[in-house]
């Protein structure tokens, strides 16, 4: 069963937010929208089935909690669930605030309080926060007379969420746990809707800590190991292999067990470990030497990890394990050449 499979709308606030600064307008209304159970149904899909990340944000401010607008708004409609309408419009005049920059399209706000939302094993109530901006041309075709009539309209896929975040009522000390989707905006203007208008980091949990470990392991083995030492490409990618191996072969983390069986040198370990140190400080990184290890997270980061060789134009390498299957070496006449063992040919 999928959470939209569970949940149910219990309000709805629709309203229209343009871009500030090209003039656009604010458009509030006056009360909620009444539903049917059909269109109930088709709207919660809709706004729940593109959330299939396991990673969680939370609200923060960088002085109080309680300064961040969307945070208090939506604290206050769980506490009030009937009041959800008038903390709406609160919520849409701040969003037009951060609609500031050139590139970020108008469109309809939707403010809706679901119940019976499933996170962590428990069922929750959630507020949920969705902007459409992008509209696609369909067809209408029905019978006229004894032919069929074409016509085109302009309207919103169902299919594909623009842009929304779930915010589940557990945690609230916390910033609530929260989860977003943002499938319009790639550059700076994307900055607007998690960082400006939502403002939320991500939760410093599971998923976090197995995420940016494996960040920090690609980085080190591509980026800094051939600065310190003569590596070839074929030693990076055992590497890389035999770190997300760790990854998937262990529910738990640690960081001892972890140096031990992927760097194994010890002069390795200590360049890992001081580049852990010198990244974490860098960006504001808190992580344990030991955590369990979120599934959903390696899953996202092993699709990064490509251990590839390339060889001028001619010829990509995939090792996909046993680096002793696979020797390096330079010809009389200079060229440099790759030997590969197999056992069978797929």
């Amino acid at each position: 069963m999928s959470a939209a499979d569970s949940s149910e709308i219990l309000g709805l606030s629709i309203h229209h937010v343009g871009n500030k600064n090209a003039d656009e307008s604010l458009l509030t209304t006056k009360s909620t929208i009444r539903l049917n159970e059909e269109l109930s149904g088709m709207l919660t899909r809709y706004f729940i089935n593109s959330f299939k990340s396991q990673e969680y944000y939370n609200f923060y401010h960088e002085s109080d909690l309680e300064m961040n607008e969307v945070f208090v708004y939506t604290k206050r409609i769980f506490e009030d669930p009937d009041a959800m309408h008038e903390h709406s419009v609160n919520i849409a005049k701040h969003l037009y605030e951060k609609s500031g920059h050139p590139k970020i399209k108008g469109g309809e706000f939707y403010t809706v309080y679901f119940r019976n939302c499933f996170i962590n094993n428990e069922t929750v109530d959630a507020v949920g926060l969705f902007k459409s901006e992008n509209r696609e041309t369909f067809l209408k075709v029905y019978p006229f007379g004894d032919a069929y009539k074409v016509e085109t309209d302009q309207g919103i896929n169902i299919n594909k969420l623009d842009k929304g975040c779930l915010i589940f009522n557990v945690a609230e000390e916390n910033g609530y746990m929260v989860s977003v989707v943002d499938n319009t905006n790639k550059g700076a203007e994307a900055l607007y809707w998690i960082d400006d208008f939502l403002h939320v980091r991500p939760r410093r949990d599971e998923y976090y800590n197995t995420q940016n470990l494996l960040t920090i392991c690609k980085n080190f083995v591509t980026n800094e190991l051939p600065q310190q030492y003569e590596v070839s490409k074929a030693d990076q990618a055992d590497l890389l292999n035999k770190s997300v191996k760790f990854f998937k072969e262990n529910e738990q983390f640690n960081l001892k067990e972890f140096s031990k069986e992927v760097m194994e040198e010890p002069e390795l370990i200590k360049s890992f470990n001081k580049y852990k140190k010198n990244y974490q400080e860098e960006f504001d990184i808190e992580l344990q030497d030991s955590f369990a290890i979120s599934e959903g997270a390696v899953k996202k980061q092993a699709r990064i990890f490509k251990s590839v060789i390339k060889l001028d134009k001619n010829f990509h390498i995939y090792i996909h394990g046993n680096r002793n299957m696979i020797e390096q070496g330079v010809d009389e006449k200079g060229r440099k050449y790759y030997i590969i063992y197999y056992q069978e040919e797929n």
